[in-house]
């Protein structure tokens, strides 16, 4: 993808920061996060934009693309949605490997279709393991079907 350099800092700097607090202590998380009521895997993003915001980034995007990126936002532009989908298509990770591969390969040539099909991908996982949807989630559904 043609990205100039100041796009290029953005999304490397969100793929390294988004799960910087991941591992944290429960404690930690619900203190750090804007909304300490949100199910545990759904703090760290929230608390590392929080701290990242402390530490004086003042990206907009980039804090909204680490501090959604469990759950997706409407809001987003390109940074964002890139997060999210490098979240679920990393290739480290054990499910759907050569289909996540497939859309990782996808991603510079149909960017928005990509996007959207691990929207709903995404969704698919939740609802067979019984998760419930975030309300953004929904949102972000909504607004790419």
């Amino acid at each position: 993808m043609t990205l100039d350099r100041a796009q290029r800092q953005a999304w490397h700097d969100v793929g390294r920061w988004h799960d910087a607090l991941r591992d944290a202590d429960e404690s930690v998380l619900r203190a750090t996060a804007d909304d300490p009521t949100r199910p545990l895997g759904m703090l760290h993003g929230s608390a590392a934009a929080r701290w990242l915001a402390r530490d004086g980034e003042l990206r907009a995007d980039v804090l909204d693309a680490v501090r959604w990126h469990t759950t997706g936002s409407i809001a987003w532009g390109p940074l964002g949605r890139a997060l999210y989908m490098a979240d679920f298509l990393e290739p480290g990770r054990p499910f759907m490997q050569a289909d996540r591969a497939f859309l990782a390969h996808l991603v510079p040539v149909q960017f928005d279709a990509v996007f959207r099909q691990v929207v709903r991908l995404r969704l698919e996982w939740a609802l067979r393991e019984g998760k419930g949807f975030a309300p953004e989630t929904v949102a972000l559904w909504d607004a790419v079907r």
